[in-house]
């Protein structure tokens, strides 16, 4: 836990870090975060952007990043994740296990990034899907059902994970959770 509770720190998951206006991103989230009297905490590189590779090669990389945002998360006192469609209909797989990740170590988690509807609506109108005998929505060439239930996403999220409209709307109510704590 953060040893200063007046400024509880937000770890910054999404796939923002993917993205060519990731600095952008993250100074806006950050300023949302300190309005909010919260200290906001961006994904970790590993090091690379103050060190260099210096000759690892990317499964060594790939090793520094993943400790380095494990750490961050554990060092955090909550947790806002983009969940934004990315690269198809489901959020990004990295953001995903850094929900998990979190909420498993028992902190709080808000979601945001996520299209109004339920998540089979979308799936339904971006692949041919029918109604099997059932009533259950399946997947026209697969016969994989899609997941029902009215949620926005995966129910295993949309149970552990609220959900905002908006980074700033999930950090108000991240903030909000952390003072009640």
């Amino acid at each position: 836990m953060n040893a200063n509770p007046a400024r509880p720190r937000v770890y910054l998951a999404g796939p923002d870090v993917f993205f060519p206006d990731s600095r952008d991103i993250f100074e806006r989230l950050r300023a949302s975060c300190a309005r909010l009297g919260l200290e906001g905490v961006e994904p970790s590189d590993g090091g690379l952007a103050e060190s260099g590779p210096q000759g690892a090669n990317d499964d060594e990389l790939a090793q520094r990043i993943y400790e380095g945002n494990v750490r961050l998360i554990h060092a955090c006192d909550g947790v806002i994740a983009n969940l934004c469609a990315f690269r198809g209909l489901e959020p990004d797989s990295g953001t995903v296990f850094e929900v998990g990740y979190a909420v498993a170590l028992g902190k709080p988690v808000v979601g945001y990034g996520v299209a109004p509807g339920s998540y089979a609506d979308r799936v339904g109108a971006a692949l041919p899907c029918t109604r099997a005998a059932d009533g259950q929505l399946r997947e026209t060439g697969s016969g994989a059902m899609v997941e029902g239930l009215g949620q926005r996403l995966n129910l295993m999220l949309t149970r552990s994970t609220p959900l905002e409209d908006s980074a700033e709307a999930a950090l108000r109510r991240l903030a909000q959770q952390l003072q009640s704590r």
